[in-house]
């Protein structure tokens, strides 16, 4: 028991959550619901110090301890109405997480206890206390030596990204100490800072790291939720990526990450899960918010309140309709950038957070808050613009302050490589950075997010190797997961010894690689497609925390040309502007020449024409003219680059291009080939105006112009 503890005073109504200052802590929870709440204090044997907050102000409860500092755990119990069928499920039997918790020691020892019911029996009321059972909240030192470290604010224009996950990127890598491994510390080693430099990363994009739970059903099975998209709380860093300690250390750990891939130049942006949390629908859990006030936090059915409004899939949806989930929110995003030094955030099935009413509103108050925010509006916002409601699908519909994962360009460019009929046209939209989509709401390029896999679905490697998904170790009789994958397995169906076909598997990685980083717009590689990571065509797993999940990276060895080939490209793009715009091109002659900015050629070198467009055909030439960058730059001078030329055959047989005449430009270098990547042929090619390039069967060259 913690008996120093003589008494407690009234605090402060804010901040809220456990704010150490020095010489103690100061408690502040919301709930208007409740009739008094305990703050319950834990200490190391597990005994329990239960304390009144003796003050309410403006629905926040209150107090402050004296000598309370870092590492103390703690918990709440919320004394308050109980009646479901009113919305209303305060259960002071329950040990309850503090919403703004900073750090959370433990997980959830999944039992009957964690639940408001008891099993069988969804309308009785289980007054089993869960302290045995449940994670607690820590008090965490908020100081830290930042040293020099700033916000990095890389231009979107020269962002590219790498979406990672924290545990899965370095559980197998052989240069990691092995104490290390899976873990914030592991992720800021050397050896990954200079992987991530070689392949030209900006930005690190982490899956999510906010403090999930491991859902019962999948412990059930023997599995673990290993994406993390079950949220319990949005302040702390997930403590099972901790290799420190878990009573605060995970705080200071996280911290010394985002400090060393500053340094290296590289911005850190969080996937975040506002859109549900993990104590699920009415028969779930109850963890924290569910306890604290559940008509606060939680999108009820209108008119039958002991069920949730859901258009996530998970059960519930956060209640962004009312003030205090706003401000829960918004208070999140603020902390992890101002004192994570977070760089940005992806928002997970950001159309939920829209949903005001019913529909997806562009205009709704979580839009508002965010644009008028002056720490979260600087800071690069990402959103996975669909969820699950009607209507939710809403690429192209996101305010101008915001960027957006392109799921049409994934689509589109899948389409176009596997020889799918009838999408040269679309192609050549997300190609130019989908303006369709972005121009008309005075957005640029940047705008999308382009990328081919994510974490959800196959990853490079298999999309090329598989027709059909294989998730049977997810134990649901492959019935998880997406059906439509828009993959070709190259003739084959997974691992094969049939040398054709795995040529043609590395050929089409190529493409697709060379693809993505030469597109306009933001670039985005899943962790693991430059080593040619495979996860055995299982394209969901979520549950898969294992060898299935983690980098192989003793076997990237073998896939070293696939990964040099993609920092070459990432170089390429790096350093020319042409490819990396930030206007879209207007296809209009450039000043002083008759040459547009760019240009659309059949494989004889003559403009393509609208019967070409409709013709079906899977090869094109693309010319970008580096001397019609509409740009300047930070001294105010005019972006002049060289030209480049496309040849772009997605056709299943070897096409024959004609280079364009000279007023497109006179001498040309074979830069990238998808059927060479090594180059070892092409730099002796030369071609000139009027000449002949034979591009093979699904294949890209790239050619440079020096004038």
């Amino acid at each position: 028991m913690v008996g120093w503890l003589v008494h407690i005073w009234p605090g402060k109504p804010f901040p809220l959550g456990a704010t150490y200052d020095g010489g103690g802590t100061n408690f502040a929870i919301f709930s208007e619901v409740a009739h008094h709440i305990e703050l319950c204090l834990i200490d190391d044997a597990g005994g329990e110090t239960r304390l009144a907050l003796p003050e309410r102000d403006g629905l926040v409860w209150h107090g402050y301890l004296p000598r309370c500092g870092p590492g103390q755990r703690y918990g709440y119990r919320v004394h308050g109405p109980h009646d479901p069928a009113a919305g209303l499920r305060c259960n002071p039997a329950k040990l309850l997480l503090d919403p703004y918790a900073k750090a959370v020691d433990g997980e959830n020892r999944w039992d009957e206890a964690l639940f408001g019911y008891h099993f069988g029996d969804p309308d009785s009321f289980n007054e089993t206390d869960s302290a045995p059972y449940a994670a607690t909240s820590v008090v965490v030192n908020p100081y830290f030596d930042w040293a020099d470290d700033r916000p990095l604010r890389i231009p979107y224009h020269e962002t590219v990204i790498y979406e990672a996950h924290v545990k899965g990127m370095t559980m197998r890598h052989p240069d990691v100490p092995d104490d290390v491994r899976g873990t914030y510390a592991g992720l800021a080693h050397p050896a990954m800072i200079r992987h991530l430099q070689s392949l030209g990363v900006t930005a690190l994009e982490l899956m999510p790291v906010h403090q999930f739970v491991h859902d019962s059903t999948l412990h059930d099975r023997g599995l673990r939720n290993y994406w993390g998209y079950n949220t319990i709380g949005f302040f702390a860093p997930h403590n099972g990526y901790a290799c420190f300690g878990t009573r605060g250390e995970q705080v200071q750990e996280f911290k010394t990450m985002v400090r060393a891939l500053h340094r290296a130049g590289i911005e850190v942006i969080l996937d975040v899960v506002y859109n549900h949390t993990a104590e699920g629908n009415h028969l779930g859990p109850t963890l924290s918010f569910r306890g604290v006030d559940n008509q606060a936090y939680y999108r009820l059915v209108d008119g039958d309140e002991k069920h949730y409004f859901d258009t996530t899939g998970t059960g519930n949806s956060l209640n962004v309709r009312h003030h205090e989930s706003l401000r829960l929110i918004m208070d999140s995003l603020r902390y992890w950038v101002t004192e994570m030094h977070v760089d940005g955030f992806r928002f997970d099935l950001a159309s939920s957070l829209a949903r005001e009413f019913h529909q997806v509103d562009r205009l709704s108050a979580f839009f508002d808050l965010v644009n008028q925010d002056p720490v979260v509006s600087q800071v690069k916002l990402i959103a996975e613009p669909w969820d699950v409601g009607d209507g939710g699908y809403q690429v192209g519909g996101f305010p101008p302050l915001w960027t957006e994962w392109n799921g049409k360009y994934r689509d589109t460019v899948r389409d176009f490589w596997r020889g799918e009929p009838g999408s040269i046209g679309e192609f050549a939209a997300r190609f130019t950075g989908s303006s369709d989509l972005y121009e008309a709401d005075s957005r640029r390029p940047i705008a999308s997010i382009n990328f081919v896999t994510a974490h959800d679905g196959f990853t490079l490697n298999d999309l090329v190797s598989y027709n059909e998904k294989h998730n049977e170790a997810n134990g649901e009789d492959n019935n998880d997961g997406e059906s439509h994958n828009r993959s070709w397995n190259c003739g084959e169906e997974g691992p094969t010894e049939a040398a054709e076909v795995n040529v043609l598997r590395e050929r089409q990685k190529r493409n697709f690689l060379a693809t993505l980083l030469l597109s306009q717009g933001v670039p985005m590689i899943a962790h693991g497609d430059e080593l040619s990571r495979t996860q055995h065509g299982n394209n969901n797993v979520y549950c898969q925390d294992g060898e299935i999940s983690w980098v192989d990276w003793e076997d990237a060895r073998a896939h070293e040309v696939l990964t040099e080939f993609t920092a070459g490209v990432a170089r390429l793009r790096r350093d020319h502007p042409v490819f990396r715009r930030r206007r879209f091109f207007q296809g209009r002659a450039i000043t002083g020449s008759s040459i547009e900015d760019i240009a659309w050629l059949r494989p004889d070198g003559q403009q393509m024409t609208d019967a070409d467009w409709d013709s079906g055909t899977r090869s094109i030439g693309v010319f970008l003219n580096g001397k019609g960058i509409p740009e300047r730059d930070d001294l105010g001078e005019q972006i002049v680059d060289d030209s480049f030329l496309l040849l772009i055959n997605a056709h299943h047989q070897q096409v024959q291009f004609t280079v364009p005449d000279e007023s497109y430009g006179r001498t040309w270098q074979v830069v990238v080939d998808t059927a060479d990547p090594l180059l070892a042929n092409a730099r002796r090619r030369h071609p000139v105006p009027g000449g002949r390039v034979r591009v093979p069967a699904r294949a890209m060259q790239v050619l440079q112009c020096r004038y």
